[in-house]
Formats: C-alpha cells, structure tokens, sequence
C-alpha cells in the first residue's frame, strides 16, 4: 500500500499530460467567450440607454418649447394633423409643424428646427379642440421620435403624448 501511494506521487512529478493541458485551455476558453459576450450586452445596453435618454430630452425639450408658447397664446387651431397654428399673447400668427415626418422628420417653431439633429421624429399628430362647457380650447399633441445614430437592438424609440390647455380666458 506504501508503495501505491509513493508510484502515485511518483507519477505526479513526471509533469502533466497535453489532454490535461487541453481540457484547462477549453475551459479557460469558454469562460473568455462568456465575460466577452457579458461585457458586449452590457455595453450594447448602455448604448440603448444613452440614446433614449438623448431622444427623451430632444422631446422633452420642444414639448416645453411648445407647451409655453401655446399656453399663452390667444388661439390655436389645427391646419392640418402635423401643423398647428397659433397667436400669441401679442397678437402674432405663427405655427408649430412637424416636418417630413418618417424620413428626417423634425418638428419645427416657425420652420425652426427645435428638434436635434440626431433625433427623426417619425410619428407626430396635433389635434385641437375648442372651447365649451366651460373647458378651455385646448391642443393635444403626440410625437415618436427614434435616434439616428443607432441601429437594429441598440436603436432608441420614445412617443411622448400630452395636451396643452390655452389660458385664453
């Protein structure tokens, strides 16, 4: 029995076999290819992140934009599903428009752009309704916006909705 344990060891000096060198390369191989595609959705979900946080503000920001000039302005009414005109508080015509919706779309402050660059509005509606029952005229609007700059699972979309009562009173 002495003599079993002592071959062992024996053995065990010689070196290590090129299967088991083999088997260590494998499994170290594997574990490689799983902290890579880790670290790869990790990234690709920061990427998706960032870019619906950058279409998030774009929107944000010209609903604000929207939603201040409206608000005060004397009337509104809807030319037309993707144009809504105003007057402000100085008695001044002027729209809000979303142009070339689905290509480059953007929405527009009287053909200014108040949209990034590297936002396409792909969906927009302005809807209006007037004034009775004693609630004010008031302007619904809907937008869908993507990011230009990502494609395919990293591609960012955002639809913001709200309605904007006029303080026409």
């Amino acid at each position: 029995m002495k003599k079993d344990i002592r071959s062992r060891i024996y053995d065990l000096s010689k070196g290590i076999s090129l299967i088991e060198i083999l088997v260590v390369i494998t499994v170290f191989a594997i574990l490689a290819i799983l902290a890579t595609r880790g670290i790869y959705l990790t990234l690709q979900g920061s990427r998706k992140s960032e870019a619906t946080t950058n279409v998030r503000e774009n929107l944000d920001y010209s609903f604000a934009v929207m939603e201040r000039r409206l608000r005060n302005a004397k009337s509104a009414t809807c030319a037309s599903a993707t144009r809504v005109d105003y007057q402000d508080k100085d008695f001044k015509s002027t729209y809000f428009s979303c142009e070339s919706v689905g290509t480059d779309g953007y929405i527009a402050s009287d053909s200014a752009r108040i949209t990034s660059e590297d936002v396409s509005i792909t969906s927009c509606t302005f809807t209006c309704s007037a004034e009775g029952g004693g609630v004010p005229s008031s302007v619904s609007v809907s937008v869908t916006g993507k990011d230009k700059n990502t494609q395919g699972a990293g591609s960012a979309t955002v639809t913001v909705s709200t309605r904007i009562f006029l303080r026409n009173y």
